[in-house]
């Protein structure tokens, strides 16, 4: 990884009902944001919010809300990869995906690079009850090498999951993009995006969606960077706009806690017992426990 800028970017989807029209202003909208944001913060990775070609909740069928949106790549993605290679950036751009039958949709993040190439694609793996109704679970994890760093991607309740993030640490990743349009509460947002980065040092830029979406639900904003000692660098509002800071990895790890005359002394990943993951193997990847019943709907989160 080396040096560079890195911004979280947030942004209300258009309130109405989810119409084709209402998809396109949401793209022009988020090309606008990230024209504004490279131009006053000079951010060479740029982080969007979960769904926002449409509003997490979308307030539609899936097989209605399959028909609106396209293959990867394609229209909901196409505006963003030509910002990308014209501003010459990278852009962690989110969508809903449209699958391979009518029906079938993945909540998806997309890496692109400056050339507007998509160099990976994850599709959200730990969906949040109630988003079942619309949204086709992932089945993998995406790290993707780039000339900024090995960069990793998770989508909003992703993050109550720490084996996502220490897959993707083990695989190397040294910044991991949390989009998302969360609704739990402040702090469990920040709570989850410093614990996960902390847990496996590494970077977490967390991009949250603010604003109300087609369904009527409403979102809060306060995205957030942390670095890998879990120091929040960067903090938004709840209005429209962006957080940047400049990510180092000279300085990451330095010291023990954020402003400490103590030098870091410890790395969770070389000193995981690994000898007691093998011995607990079974149980990990054993039957769940019962899940707790939210008494039906999405709950207003994702």
């Amino acid at each position: 990884m080396r040096r560079l800028t890195a911004a979280a970017l947030q942004l209300a989807p258009h309130p109405g009902p989810l119409t084709a029209n209402s998809v396109a202003e949401n793209l022009n909208r988020a090309v606008e944001l990230i024209e504004r944001c490279v131009s006053a913060t000079g951010a060479e990775l740029l982080v969007l919010p979960e769904a926002v070609t449409t509003g997490f909740t979308p307030g539609i069928a899936a097989a209605e809300l399959w028909d609106l949106m396209s293959p990867v790549p394609g229209p909901t993605t196409e505006p963003v990869q030509q910002a990308a290679r014209r501003l010459g950036v990278h852009v962690v751009h989110c969508t809903y995906e449209r699958g391979e039958e009518r029906g079938v949709v993945y909540n998806s993040a997309l890496l692109i690079d400056p050339t507007g190439e998509i160099r990976g694609v994850y599709r959200k793996t730990h969906l949040f009850p109630g988003e079942t109704q619309w949204v086709t679970p992932g089945d993998s994890v995406a790290v993707v090498d780039t000339d900024l760093g090995r960069i990793g991607m998770a989508i909003c309740f992703d993050g109550d999951f720490p084996e996502l993030f220490r897959i993707q640490a083990v695989q190397g990743a040294e910044i991991i993009c949390r989009p998302s349009a969360l609704l739990r509460s402040a702090d469990i947002w920040e709570l989850t995006t410093r614990a996960r980065a902390y847990d496996n040092h590494v970077y977490v830029i967390g991009a949250n969606a603010t604003g109300t979406d087609p369904a009527g639900v409403h979102y809060f904003g306060n995205s957030l960077i942390v670095t890998p000692i879990a120091e929040v660098v960067a903090r938004a509002a709840s209005h429209e706009g962006w957080v940047a800071a400049q990510l180092d990895p000279a300085d990451a790890m330095r010291t023990l806690t954020p402003g400490s005359d103590r030098a870091q002394g410890f790395d969770h990943l070389a000193e995981r017992n690994l000898t007691l993951l093998e011995k607990y193997q079974k149980d990990l990847i054993g039957e769940a426990r019962t899940p707790f019943t939210l008494g039906g709907g999405l709950g207003g989160d994702a």
